[in-house]
């Protein structure tokens, strides 16, 4: 037998914030809340888990000073999506750019300050 799924857990100090901006601004489905300590969301059947946690999450930083991210989603046109959450008054991180790997990305940080790429197979 094979795991058939997987879920990432981002913590968050603010679980009712960090719900609206996933589902608001990135677009992604509530799928279960229990109680202002964990919620679970989709995208497109693939689950991210929030925690609910009273220090904020100790990796943002290294993450950030390092390049790295937290999560990576992908986009079927990811400069339609990057236009969409500026308009609704998140600044990208990192502008919609080619890779030298053959992807379209753009960056932002959450609400937490969690780093968010995401991306798409660039056009031949």
């Amino acid at each position: 037998m094979k795991p058939h799924s997987v879920a990432a857990q981002l913590r968050t100090t603010d679980l009712a914030r960090s719900i609206r901006f996933y589902t608001d601004i990135i677009g992604l489905d509530l799928v279960f809340e229990y109680g202002d300590f964990y919620a679970g969301l989709s995208a497109n059947g693939q689950m991210i888990h929030l925690k609910r946690v009273d220090q904020p999450d100790s990796s943002i930083a290294e993450v950030a000073a390092g390049e790295h991210l937290h999560l990576y989603f992908g986009s079927h046109d990811v400069s339609a999506l990057a236009n969409s959450i500026e308009a609704k008054g998140v600044r990208l991180a990192k502008p919609v750019h080619e890779t030298a790997w053959g992807t379209l990305e753009f960056a932002l940080q959450d609400d937490q300050g969690h780093t968010l790429y995401f991306g798409q197979v660039a056009q031949s």
